[in-house]
């Protein structure tokens, strides 16, 4: 499989080899679904809470008779029932909704996505990707020379320069190969990545 190698000016120099252990995988959509959804529930906080019957302001008062009104028996306002009542199945901030993949899976649904993208001309190599200084206008005019909009680059090291030279930047991401994540490689609209970053992630993916 064969990528191509980008300039400072954004252009196709010439293309390199890249492993078809990673880059050259068939597409396979139910498990990149499963790696992507998967990768968003084990994201989630259970930050959220409901009130059960029990847990609601309410009297103890039985509203109105038993009998002879027409209407159906009620207890307390607290029934779930009626407006204002507790939840049957409330959400409660201990909810947990992470979901298991295993290794041999999210392996292969990372490099499926890889593959996808440099069939889809949206992956290219770069060199090496850095800044002489924590500056974001620096790296922003390198990006518009570049013609690159919503980009995500995966380089070897990010070092303090270009952590903060890329931290405000919106629709960029610069990110280690181990913090390559799945949802991130299917929203950008263009994936670069160094040429040491590209040994790296033949060790984990392939």
């Amino acid at each position: 499989m064969q990528v191509e190698l980008l300039n400072d000016q954004g252009l196709a120099s010439s293309k390199v080899d890249v492993p078809d252990t990673v880059f050259g995988r068939e597409y396979n959509e139910s498990l990149i679904h499963q790696v992507v959804v998967a990768f968003q529930a084990n994201a989630r906080q259970g930050t959220r809470a409901q009130k059960d019957r029990e847990q609601v302001k309410h009297s103890t008062k039985k509203p109105f008779k038993q009998k002879g009104t027409g209407r159906a028996r009620a207890g307390m306002t607290s029934s779930p029932l009626w407006r204002g009542g507790g939840r049957i199945f409330p959400n409660m901030p201990d909810e947990n909704f992470t979901q298991k993949i295993n290794k041999k899976m999210y392996r292969a649904g990372m490099a499926s996505i890889f593959s996808q993208l440099a069939r889809e001309g949206r992956l290219a190599v770069v060199d090496s990707w850095t800044v002489d200084s924590p500056k974001t206008k620096v790296l922003a005019d390198k990006f518009k020379a570049m013609n690159l909009k919503s980009v995500l680059v995966i380089a070897d090291e990010v070092d303090e320069n270009l952590y903060l030279a890329s931290r405000n930047l919106t629709n960029i991401l610069v990110v280690e190969p181990r913090y390559a994540d799945p949802v991130s490689l299917v929203h950008y609209k263009k994936v670069l990545v160094t040429k040491a970053a590209m040994d790296k992630l033949k060790e984990m993916f392939a």
